[in-house]
């Protein structure tokens, strides 16, 4: 096997019978000594001809190519021992894929609701301004992935082996081009429904799905297991068809051992999801028990933090990225990135930058081709900004994160509070962005006013459904961010991306939950946390990770070190 690079010109696909001619002149062989020719990876260039640029792997005509990744069997775990899983996000439903495979039982509690029932609680946010604090654009199945861009960016090997995260994905619905694009995305239109396949994949094979069930206290027994104390709501637990036992009786006690359950083939059914009505679950309190606990809240789950706080168990301060998400027409961010060159076949352009100001790293984030703005607030009284774009990229602008890196140093104000200094700070941002606008409206201002401190006479329109209100965001931002993003929106329009620096693109405030300012310690070894062993604190809102992927890798580490940790 030689790997090769193939190039063809933008609007064109590699078909089999081109990519082994140009293996074969690459490799300076006739076409019939080249076999099976896989692509690898895909990618645009557009530095001069707009082309793919393909890298692909050529076999010789008489090579048998190895039958390529396989996901791993998952297996029965009707009756293996529990482990809880807190969050239903990347880190936790891949972790609970994981521990399907290792022979445990996953028990993932939910703070927010079923995909489909979020969606209602959505639209009143976007609508009408009410705020779930428990089901949001942050919290519920899939957490803040499943109504994103769905970009895979992250391909460091470092992490783990990001195929096990890929090849699920598109085992449970997503486009197999995710496989080899260079910048992959799913799509808000398909995430909700590929969320939905992973939970009746974990049910389906014994694993458990609690909804509405908020985490409101963990403790270690006398026995050495650990209780975690939920508020529960109305809603549905996921049970698998056979264990259709009472809610009150629905997890019993955990086995001391965790052994590994057997196999079973990949894909056998446990029967349909079953669903238990509103009436059977009453609003009250629940304890779940079990030897291991995978803590994955998610970056915004800030109660978790503040209980942690009060049972002066170990917390760290993390730096993050603060700033605005930038609104630009797509036809102007096309005409920048293809150079005048943009057909409608081509994909729908994108961008990423970093540039340092004053020490500090101002970079785009979560950059949304075709997408539009969404509010992402979890509490009352805070104005915060997202995107989301579907996975056909077609609508009529461009938004993206642009923030400035923030570290512990730089508000030693606020680091006087203690580990929760810099969440602090964030909360104060978004409710000065509220205290200002009175409502989840979004300051917004004008790109070349912002940088001139002048507030915006008119504001362009935006896709942000709740409305924008003029505002001097030059005021309103930390001058911590204010300044450095002042000088770096001329900067990236003069020396990136020439275009960028425009009135007509729209700022708004603010964009703040980029990664969380809190780090709760772990063991690098074990990755159990220190203050509790047997949890394992995880994925973004424990800070050792920034996106689906590395999120879902994090999440295969943890449930792989609770396998290792067996007796």
């Amino acid at each position: 096997m030689k790997e090769i690079e193939v190039t063809v010109p933008l609007g064109r696909e590699l078909d089999a019978s081109a990519a082994r001619s140009a293996a074969a002149r690459a490799l300076g062989v006739k076409s019939e000594m080249v076999g099976e020719c896989r692509t690898v990876r895909r990618s645009i260039d557009a530095r001069k001809d707009l082309l793919w640029r393909y890298r692909i792997e050529a076999y010789r005509a008489d090579e048998t190519p190895d039958g390529g990744y396989q996901v791993p069997e998952y297996k029965d775990v009707s009756s293996a021992p529990e482990v809880i899983v807190i969050g239903g996000g990347p880190a936790g439903m891949f972790a609970a894929l994981h521990l399907l495979q290792c022979g445990l039982k996953p028990v993932i509690l939910e703070r927010g609701k079923d995909v489909h029932a979020r969606k209602r609680d959505i639209a009143a946010l976007s609508t009408a301004g009410i705020v779930n604090p428990d089901s949001n654009y942050c919290f519920g199945e899939g957490g803040a992935g499943t109504f994103s861009d769905g970009k895979l960016f992250t391909r460091s090997s470092k992490r783990g082996d990001i195929r096990e995260v890929l090849h699920q994905l598109v085992n449970f619905g997503a486009d197999p081009s995710i496989l080899i694009d260079a910048h992959p995305h799913i799509g808000s239109d398909r995430l909700s429904s590929i969320v939905e396949n992973i939970r009746k994949c974990i049910v389906e094979h014994g694993g458990e799905y609690h909804f509405n069930t908020r985490v409101t206290d963990i403790d270690r027994l006398p026995d050495g297991r650990i209780s975690v104390r939920c508020a529960v709501a109305g809603g549905f637990t996921a049970l698998p068809q056979d264990a259709r036992t009472p809610i009150a009786d629905a997890i019993g006690p955990s086995q001391a051992s965790l052994g590994p359950s057997p196999s079973v083939r990949p894909g056998a059914a446990r029967g349909p999801v079953y669903p238990v009505a509103d009436a059977c679950y009453a609003t009250g309190g629940r304890e779940f028990v079990a030897r291991k606990v995978i803590l994955a809240t998610g970056h915004s789950a800030r109660d978790i933090y503040e209980l942690f706080e009060r049972k002066g168990w170990a917390l760290e301060a993390k730096g993050f990225a603060l700033g605005v998400r930038a609104e630009h027409p797509q036809y102007l961010i096309n005409k920048i990135q293809y150079h005048g060159k943009y057909q409608p076949f081509m994909p729908t352009a994108e961008y990423s930058f970093v540039t340092q100001i004053d020490g500090r790293g101002v970079f785009s984030f979560c950059m949304c081709p075709g997408g539009v703005l969404v509010p992402s607030m979890t509490e009352e009284g805070e104005v915060v900004l997202n995107g989301m774009s579907n996975s056909g990229r077609s609508g009529k602008t461009a938004n993206s994160g642009v923030v400035v890196s923030i570290e512990p140093e730089d508000f030693p104000e606020y680091m006087k509070q203690g580990p929760l200094g810099l969440m602090q700070l964030q909360r104060e941002v978004e409710r000065t962005m509220f205290r200002y606008s009175g409502s989840i409206k979004a300051p917004a201002q004008r790109m070349q006013d912002f940088c001139r401190k002048v507030i915006s006479r008119d504001l362009p329109q935006s896709t942000y459904h709740p409305g924008t209100v003029t505002a001097p965001l030059h005021e309103l931002l930390p001058e911590h961010v204010a300044m450095r993003l002042k000088h770096a929106f001329p900067q990236i329009g003069n020396n990136l991306m020439r275009g960028y620096y425009t009135n007509d693109a729209l700022l708004l405030g603010v964009e703040s939950r980029t990664s969380s300012p809190v780090r709760i310690p772990r063991d690098p070894e074990s990755l159990q946390y220190a203050s509790l062993p047997g949890l394992y604190p995880c994925g973004e809102g424990a800070g050792y990770s920034g996106g689906i992927v590395s999120s879902a890798l994090d999440g295969i580490r943890c449930a792989e070190a609770v396998f290792k940790s067996r007796p």
